[in-house]
């Protein structure tokens, strides 16, 4: 049975840590907005470089979407390969595989140089079907994949405890421990001028060269800014919540009787199915994902755990459902980050986002281009990676479902007549409620207390949605997430939402 608090397993195995938080006005080279796997390797990155850097993040570092990941090293993001060749060509295609698969290599580099014991595991990657409808589409991926250079076969069969009608494998792709790797890089970025700050939100950026970041804090001065927050906490006019929306997907680590076979494996149909084996004290957690739907966009986010607990006894002898936990994405227009120059005007702020459920290989290519655009150094990734790119061809009708989904939800939000009321609340239960008229957003905490807070997102406006997996209010517009009182857990929001109390 899914245990009631949600646990990432990556957290719940390593230190916290406790960087301070800014206390004075300081001045250095680049600032970086967000302690996440892209900020902590920026970071890392130039200050080996010889520049003086600070991290700001507005919890604890690596806490957020890289503390909730699924951790696979791989360049096979799902079907890409193919449908990058027919919208683009075969020279972005090219530069996306190539970059995916430095990554995999610079971070096994990166690993032996600095004798890091983080999990890291060969593995061959697979994405399988259970339907006769996706048996072309892997083949024609299969195809391309190869003409791009990569190491990629069609198979048959696979050990797994279900049949499958055909999967792609692509071989020596890698699997790790996000937080066992990415600490002792962030314990190497302060000293000499450079510092990590936890607990430290941003709330504005003034100016150009050099940018003032604007913090819960204090400010920090600096010629560069790297927006490396997930999705942009700010834009600098990129309009990147027209660009983009977020995605949900949920995790069980779990403990099986059987032998895991090795390898990564992910469903090509939907509802996606991830699955992998993580070492695990004298013996292994097998991580399941899956449940994607975009963020705010629920009636029960509970019900997904209990869908993949469903799959998981139908399959395996579950031992134990030792960890839960969901995880938040970022969904460009044209399937590919947005990774370099904020906007084409901007001078010397830099964006990595967008990466679509592959993180791990893109956060490393993200402060590898960024570092080389702040050095001057020709980058060969640069032109796919553009976050100033936007052909009409392959974009608007992305576009213009995502932000006609928007309008939709913010319109429904506003004429929703919520009603529930206090009396009805339970126990670690929330919902919207109304109150004089007024849509009011009401949790009861395990003491009974009630906390009260407005729906309205702080970012655009949006009605907020209950998420009673996470007790927290979701934007289903844009993906900005608060807990129950208020505070903000992932942006693009950058305060909070306003706090009620009722009226003696």
């Amino acid at each position: 049975m899914v245990k009631e608090k949600s646990n990432s397993y990556w957290i719940a195995s390593t230190k916290e840590t406790n960087y301070p938080q800014l206390s004075e006005d300081i001045s250095v080279d680049v600032a970086i907005i967000g302690g996440g796997m892209v900020g902590i390797s920026s970071a890392w990155y130039l200050k080996k470089e010889g520049l003086k850097v600070a991290v700001i993040e507005a919890k604890k570092i690596l806490e957020g979407v890289t503390g909730n990941t699924t951790a696979k090293i791989t360049a096979q993001h799902h079907l890409i390969y193919d449908t990058l060749i027919k919208k683009f060509g075969e020279n972005i295609a090219q530069q996306y595989a190539n970059a995916n698969l430095w990554a995999i290599e610079e971070i096994a580099k990166i690993i032996n140089e600095n004798g890091i014991d983080c999990d890291f595991i060969r593995q061959p990657a697979y994405i399988y079907t259970q339907s006769e409808d996706y048996i072309k589409q892997i083949e024609d991926e299969v195809k391309a994949a190869q003409k791009l250079g990569i190491n990629a076969s069609f198979e048959s069969n696979l050990p797994l405890p279900f049949s499958i009608k055909g999967a792609m494998r692509f071989d020596n792709q890698a699997q790790f421990h996000p937080r066992k790797y990415l600490l002792p890089l962030a314990e190497k970025i302060p000293g000499d001028g450079s510092f990590i700050f936890e607990n430290t939100r941003m709330k504005n950026i003034e100016g150009e060269n050099p940018y003032t970041v604007i913090t819960t804090s204090g400010k920090i001065t600096a010629k560069y800014v790297i927006i490396a927050s997930h999705f942009p906490v700010y834009d600098h006019f990129g309009f990147y919540f027209a660009r983009m929306y977020e995605s949900r997907t949920y995790a069980l680590g779990m403990k099986i009787k059987e032998k895991f076979p090795g390898g990564m494996y992910l469903s090509a149909e939907s509802p996606s199915r991830s699955l992998r084996s993580q070492p695990y004290e004298d013996s292994e957690l097998v991580i399941l994902v899956g449940e994607e739907h975009k963020t705010g966009q629920h009636k029960e986010a509970s019900e997904h755990y209990r869908k993949l607990e469903a799959f998981a006894r139908e399959h395996y002898e579950v031992e134990d459902i030792l960890y839960h936990w969901s995880a938040q994405d970022c969904m460009p227009l044209d399937d590919i980050p947005y990774i370099g120059r904020i906007t084409s005007t901007a001078a010397n702020m830099y964006v990595a986002t967008g990466f679509k459920k592959w993180g791990m290989t893109h956060s490393v290519v993200g402060a590898a281009i960024i570092r080389d655009q702040i050095l001057n150094r020709q980058n060969p990734w640069e032109e796919v990676y553009n976050p100033s790119r936007f052909t009409l061809k392959q974009s608007a009708k992305k576009f213009f479902e995502i932000n006609a989904d928007v309008a939709k939800e913010l319109i429904s939000g506003k004429l929703e007549i919520p009603q529930d009321t206090l009396k009805d609340l339970k126990e670690e239960e929330g919902s919207a409620i109304e109150i004089e008229g007024r849509r009011i957003g009401a949790y009861k905490d395990h003491k009974g207390e009630i906390h009260l807070v407005d729906t309205t997102c702080s970012h655009m406006g949006c009605e907020l949605k209950w998420n009673d997996a996470e007790k927290t209010w979701d934007c289903p517009c844009h993906g900005s997430r608060f807990t129950y009182n208020g505070e903000v857990i992932e942006g693009p929001a950058v305060n909070p939402l306003q706090r009620l109390k009722i009226r003696e």
